[in-house]
């Protein structure tokens, strides 16, 4: 039951990347560390509809 879910940076709000996630083992809101290109830093991308 994995299913494609897309990042926003925190900063820009802009979605960046897309990925995969389990719904069943991982049913929290993912979040990860990743490089924006429009704000040009690391920075914290979270799950989005």
């Amino acid at each position: 039951m994995r299913v494609i879910v897309t990042l926003a940076c925190s900063g820009c709000k802009r979605r960046n990347y897309t990925t995969t996630k389990n719904k069943r083992t991982t049913p929290e809101k993912l979040s990860f560390k990743k490089y924006c290109k429009f704000c040009d830093a690391h920075l914290e991308h979270k799950e989005t509809k």
